[in-house]
């Protein structure tokens, strides 16, 4: 349905159990589109919830989605919107749905947003989510005009962001970046995943010894030779004092045919909790292997409990 303004928004509650297509890393390169998607944890309607922030870009338009979630058992509450060239003055927007019996009000400007380039706006909007007259979460800049538009004012427990998922295309390099310490405070660090593989799909008939190569800051983290045995691992590295654990698995870059990914994860561990991490994230990785079409159960782990922030990179090989 559209609603008054003009901007395509709809919600939609879907089949139980049936997973949103923004979920799927294959249904991401079937449309052509990148994505980024964030989850953060807040209180909604008397109990903790995600909320789920997705971010598209495909040749035609920006998309922004945003989805809380429902009880246990149903399906969340979803809001999509298309921003189109042709409503570059109309990109200002609020609808209202029930979580539990409570109204809960999404209000976004957009209409002055900076996107340069990337699949997310970079400056000058807001998206905000109000809950029983609190924002309970504000992404973007424009923290002042989402303030004075709503009326409302900050709710007194910060919302947690959990993990953020990247899909990212390219042929060798792969560009991102990431916030080791939560709500924005800490130094903006810049990735570099770059993999020099020759093997077509026959790593053995090529004579080639592909290796993958990550960069934090310019400084190298991870340099892994011989990357046809070696196709799946983790280690732990050392970034300004925080410790963080990668985990990287491009097996369908050696092996697969046709559009395919490697799976990278960014993990901060305290350090309290280092000991731990190792165990955390193989269980995560554990069952992105078992299913192989991305990591289903992540954000249930994330509200049931695990500890800290994680990174998702999904990079997308294109020939």
């Amino acid at each position: 349905m559209h609603d008054a303004i003009g901007i395509p928004a709809c919600f939609s509650a879907g089949a139980a159990h049936q997973r949103p297509a923004d979920d799927d890393p294959g249904g991401v390169i079937r449309s052509g589109q990148s994505l980024v998607m964030s989850v953060y944890s807040t209180k909604i309607a008397g109990r903790c919830r995600l909320i789920t922030v997705t971010w598209c870009k495909n040749l035609l338009l920006h998309g922004l989605s945003v989805s809380v979630q429902g009880q246990e058992g149903e399906d969340d509450y979803r809001c999509k919107v298309e921003l189109k060239p042709w409503y570059f003055w109309r990109k200002t927007g609020a609808k209202q749905f029930m979580v539990d019996g409570i109204t809960v009000d999404v209000v976004w400007d957009l209409k002055a947003a900076k996107f340069n380039g990337e699949t997310e706006p970079q400056s000058d909007y807001y998206v905000a989510f109000v809950c029983e007259e609190e924002v309970v979460l504000l992404v973007g800049d424009q923290k002042k005009d989402a303030y004075r538009r709503t009326g409302c004012r900050p709710s007194l427990i910060e919302p947690i962001l959990v993990s953020r998922k990247e899909h990212l295309f390219g042929k060798r390099k792969y560009s991102t970046g990431i916030q080791f310490h939560e709500q924005g405070k800490g130094k903006f660090h810049e990735i570099l995943i770059e993999c020099n593989n020759n093997s077509n799909n026959s790593v053995t008939g090529s004579g080639a010894d592909p290796e993958l190569e990550i960069k934090i800051d310019g400084n190298q983290a991870i340099h892994v030779k011989h990357l046809q045995w070696k196709f799946r691992g983790n280690e732990s590295v050392d970034v300004n004092k925080t410790k963080v654990e990668i985990y990287y698995d491009v097996h369908d870059w050696l092996f697969g045919s046709g559009p395919r990914y490697g799976m990278f994860i960014f993990k901060p561990i305290p350090s309290e909790s280092a000991e731990s991490s190792l165990s955390t994230t193989a269980q995560v990785l554990t069952h992105h292997q078992k299913s192989r079409g991305g990591l289903e159960d992540e954000d249930d782990d994330s509200a049931g409990g695990s500890s800290g922030f994680s990174l998702l990179v999904y990079a997308w090989k294109v020939e």
